[in-house]
């Protein structure tokens, strides 16, 4: 019986990995789905650890697929501070904006994250914001813009990285606020999509690095590592098969279909699961 419990406990963990990884790219919100499947599973994940050690799953995913862009900008931000050659310049513009851009929520997630997450962390708060975050889609779903990379401003930075910090709050999708912003300054769709996945990258990697202390210390991760590990990974292979899908719906501009889907999740959080 008891190897039983162990073995629906770790289902439960992967399951919990598997779904994070996939709602983690797509703009429905992974930490409202996180804290909905939880309160489901009757899981008690005290702290962020868990959390955090799946969104770093789904870092390496997100890196793998942006891959060749990471390099580009890198070597053309080099060669721009080294030779001032201006073919590189927009490359090394376009890092200063994502620099820009990580402030805002790097400096609230520091400061704020985990009595945000304490003060939300309720299916029926999750479900407010939830159909919040579908209403930002809906506003969005037919608007074409015209900003490539090399039109972006100091402004979009600061605008974009505002939604960033907002969508700390469960229920608000960070891809999601990050995307519904660029296309509102009106970048295209490829630019806005890029931007927002390139700035998750500092500011997971830095949430990760911050809180490596934490993780190892975690009461639960002696007991649970097996657990963790294998929703670490399968949030890698759900994050990276999600984004790919999610390339394919964002350049088919299908955003309405995530629009119902928050209208409808959230309705069903608020007023059957809180």
């Amino acid at each position: 019986m008891e190897s039983f419990v162990d073995f629906w406990l770790l289902i439960k963990y992967v399951f919990l990995g598997l779904f994070q990884g996939f709602t983690e790219p797509i703009p429905i919100s992974s930490s409202g789905h996180l804290v909905m499947l939880k309160n489901l599973f009757d899981l008690d994940l005290k702290g962020l650890s868990f959390e955090i050690l799946v969104n770093f799953g789904s870092l390496i995913a997100v890196i793998a697929i942006y891959h060749k862009d990471i390099l580009r900008l890198m070597q053309n931000g080099l060669r721009f501070i080294m030779t001032r050659d201006q073919q590189a310049k927009p490359d090394f513009m376009f890092i200063i904006y994502l620099i820009i851009a990580t402030i805002p929520a790097g400096v609230i997630g520091l400061l704020f994250e985990e009595q945000i997450g304490n003060t939300f962390n309720r299916t029926e708060m999750v479900g407010i914001t939830l159909i919040i975050t579908g209403f930002a889609l809906w506003i969005i779903r037919n608007i074409r813009g015209s900003k490539n990379d090399g039109a972006l401003t100091v402004r979009d930075a600061i605008i974009v990285g505002c939604a960033q910090a907002v969508a700390l709050i469960p229920g608000i999708s960070r891809s999601g606020a990050t995307i519904v912003a660029a296309m509102l300054l009106g970048m295209k769709q490829s630019t806005a999509l890029r931007f927002s996945f390139l700035l998750f990258i500092p500011v997971s990697l830095g949430t990760g690095l911050l809180s490596i202390d934490n993780i190892v210390n975690d009461p639960n991760f002696n007991v649970l590592w097996i657990p963790y590990a294998l929703a670490f990974i399968a949030s890698i292979i759900a994050t990276y098969f999600s984004l790919k899908w999610f390339m394919s719906i964002m350049a088919k501009g299908n955003l309405k279909y995530f629009a119902y889907y928050c209208f409808v999740v959230g309705a069903l959080a608020f007023f059957f699961l809180g």
